[in-house]
């Protein structure tokens, strides 16, 4: 099969189609012919490899430790492990890979059966592909972390992008009255997804705001801990699910011992992907109170500039790689593309 590889950590240049072996199902697994992927920060840190941490943390100081990337999946069934009883050969399904060596960039990827769900059939397979690891975040983050709940007031900072898109959406599914930061140009399509205030950060310095949140989600942003528990309310919880990697780090290391001194609870984030949540969001895809955001499509071929757009950080929603429709005229050596 066709795969996208990479060797070092670097720009997208370093991405190469080559032949690879088509992986084999174990008894639990299912090999399922990759219809689209979409990005997300995950792949672009393990693509880039900025710092000595992030490498640690995906893969090893010096190399990769997984050749091809892609976490998010949708696709069909094209053969199943002689354990799987959930799956067929045929059956659409779309899951996370990320806990399971990521490789979805590529004409075929195989994990366990339990990485993926059954594709909501009333979305097309870009638009399943790019609710996994954005939805699911999205939702351990509001209902686990953050303990949502009707009639809370929620701010949401980052809410145009991936996982915003998602919270807000997820966030009023849940009964709350959600405020949502956003720059000017994605001020109509966060409302539009509900959010029943938004603030537009390039005019309005949302941290001096006089209203106070019961839950702070930070999707995206590079504030300081102490300028989220200004703006909550007593007793109020800030998840801390993305943004900078200082805000990140702050969250981790941080976050525990601010909350020890104060009623305002400050907590970091790292999504788990299990089936059960792949079933949730399919049911709110089914109940129309979520829908997934796609800024744009690319095809296989085009994988290096999908990389580059989502590396300037500023994608509306997901960005979504069509692999199955021409994988088997992709060029050999991408890093001359555009």
């Amino acid at each position: 099969m066709k795969a996208l590889i990479y060797k070092k950590y670097g720009s997208p240049s370093q991405l190469q189609l080559i032949d690879v072996e088509r992986p084999i199902p174990k008894a639990n697994d299912l090999l399922v012919k990759v219809c689209a992927t979409s990005l997300n920060k995950a792949d672009w840190l393990s693509l880039t490899g900025e710092t000595l941490l992030i490498r640690l943390a995906v893969g090893g100081p010096f190399s990769p430790k997984h050749a091809i990337l892609g976490a998010d999946v949708a696709g069909q069934v094209e053969a199943v492990g002689s354990a799987v009883t959930q799956f067929k050969p045929g059956d659409e399904v779309f899951g996370d890979l990320s806990a399971h060596s990521f490789g979805s960039l590529a004409e075929y990827a195989c994990a366990p059966a339990s990485a993926f769900a059954p594709k909501p059939s009333s979305l097309s397979c870009q638009e399943a592909a790019a609710m996994p690891m954005a939805g699911v975040t999205a939702l351990q983050g509001l209902r686990d972390k953050g303990n949502v709940r009707s009639g809370q007031r929620v701010l949401i900072n980052g809410a145009s992008g991936g996982v915003g898109t998602f919270a807000v959406q997820i966030a009023k599914a849940f009964g709350a009255e959600v405020t949502a930061v956003c720059s000017t140009r994605n001020v109509d399509m966060v409302r539009s997804l509900g959010a029943d205030h938004v603030i537009d950060y390039t005019k309005e310095d949302f941290t001096r705001v006089a209203e106070r949140y019961d839950l702070i989600f930070a999707a995206n942003g590079d504030l300081s801990l102490s300028a989220y528990r200004r703006l909550l309310a007593p007793r109020g919880t800030c998840v801390i699910g993305g943004g900078s990697m200082s805000q990140i780090f702050a969250g981790i290391l941080r976050g525990p011992l601010s909350s020890a001194f104060s009623g305002k609870k400050i907590r970091s984030l790292m999504a788990k992907p299990n089936q059960t949540d792949l079933m949730t969001l399919s049911e709110l895809v089914a109940t129309q109170h979520v829908r997934p955001v796609i800024d744009r499509c690319y095809p296989f071929s085009d994988t290096p500039d999908a990389f580059r757009y989502l590396g300037e950080g500023h994608a509306r929603g997901k960005v979504v790689i069509e692999v199955a429709a021409d994988a088997l005229t992709f060029p050999k050596n991408l890093g001359s593309t555009k």
